[in-house]
């Protein structure tokens, strides 16, 4: 008994194709929502005459995880003020929390969410 089986390298080769676009659909979609959550986590704490410099020490990062493209946002500490973050996220025994970062990303999460989806769709039509 034998088997001929045809087709299997073009299917390979095309499932290697839309492993590789989906990668790279998913890295677009998660740098454009880190840009959102940065934005609006910025804007929440704008205007704080105390913290002038605060909002623009917020940045983010998209790199390849063991998972595939995650982003890391948050305040620089290495920027005016950006040392701040934890204590203006959540406050101190002196201080009420202005929460901005937690809030924003719950914001966009759903964009994430529909992002990813849409990439996935498109990656292996």
């Amino acid at each position: 008994m034998s088997v001929v089986v045809t087709g299997a390298q073009e299917t390979a080769a095309q499932l290697i194709r839309s492993i590789t676009l989906l990668e790279a659909n998913a890295t677009k979609v998660v740098a454009v929502n880190a840009g959102k959550v940065k934005r609006t986590a910025a804007q929440r704490v704008s205007g704080r005459k105390y913290l002038p410099a605060y909002p623009s020490s917020i940045t983010y990062t998209v790199s390849r995880g063991p998972e595939g493209p995650e982003a890391e946002i948050g305040p620089d500490k290495g920027r005016p003020q950006g040392p701040l973050g934890n204590l203006i996220e959540y406050g101190s025994i002196n201080n009420a929390p202005i929460p901005h970062l937690g809030p924003a990303l719950d914001e966009h999460v759903d964009d994430l969410v529909r992002g990813i989806e849409l990439a996935a769709v498109q990656a292996f039509r």
